[in-house]
């Protein structure tokens, strides 16, 4: 997977922020946000994508009992809200800070397609990033709806391992340094609290993984 969608090792926010470009400099402006703001709503007009500079954000969508579903996690030069590029004119998700000192760059879907028209490469690792950003939601959601809370989390941690993670020379173990909390990760595979707790501890008895509260590592003997 890696090879054929992921921007490997590509801050996407040094990529593209207007900042990078002279012609845009002079008239932008970052956004900051505290925990718990939120940066739109569902139905708002999608007239902007959006970098993040500093801070975490969630992106979700509720269904129509309330119950609120966790669609992505975002941290430090990521992008989001993407499918404005695409046509969107109105969001059918909401995305909120998750930390008290989160720093947007907004950019209008016209910069962004005056950009994209400037620079064939550029336009090309947009569109290669919206669909590996696509088959991913589409395979969490799949998880979401069909698999139980054991293989919800074994997929997570396999998805980590194409993210985050790396092969130690020694041991021969993944490890994998990740984001996210505890809470990140319940609201992404959608499990509670001490599910996951029971879960995790349960693997580390069987000698599968170990970890901590922002590395975990998967022996190889397990893998």
């Amino acid at each position: 997977m890696n090879t054929i969608w992921i921007l490997e090792d590509v801050n996407l926010f040094n990529l593209l922020c207007p900042h990078k470009f002279k012609k845009y400099k002079a008239c932008h402006d970052f956004d900051a946000y505290r925990k718990s703001d939120y940066i739109y709503f569902e139905e708002d007009a999608a007239n902007k994508v959006y970098l993040i500079e500093k801070g975490k954000v969630k992106i979700g969508y509720y269904n129509e009992d309330g119950t609120e579903v966790v669609k992505a996690i975002l941290k430090k030069g990521e992008l989001f809200g993407e499918k404005a590029i695409l046509g969107e004119e109105k969001r059918d998700e909401f995305a909120q800070s998750l930390d008290n000192s989160t720093s947007i760059c907004p950019v209008g879907v016209d910069t962004m397609h005056d950009l994209m028209r400037d620079n064939k490469t550029f336009s090309l690792r947009i569109y290669k990033f919206i669909g590996y950003k696509f088959r991913k939601l589409e395979r969490r959601l799949q998880l979401l709806l069909f698999k139980d809370s054991k293989t919800r989390l074994l997929e997570f941690l396999n998805e980590l391992c194409t993210d985050y993670g790396y092969n130690c020379e020694k041991t021969g173990d993944q490890i994998i340094n990740h984001p996210y909390t505890q809470k990140d990760i319940t609201s992404l595979i959608g499990i509670s609290r001490p599910t996951l707790n029971i879960l995790m501890n349960e693997l580390k008895e069987a000698s599968i993984i170990d970890f901590n509260r922002r590395q975990i590592r998967i022996f190889s003997t397990s893998a």
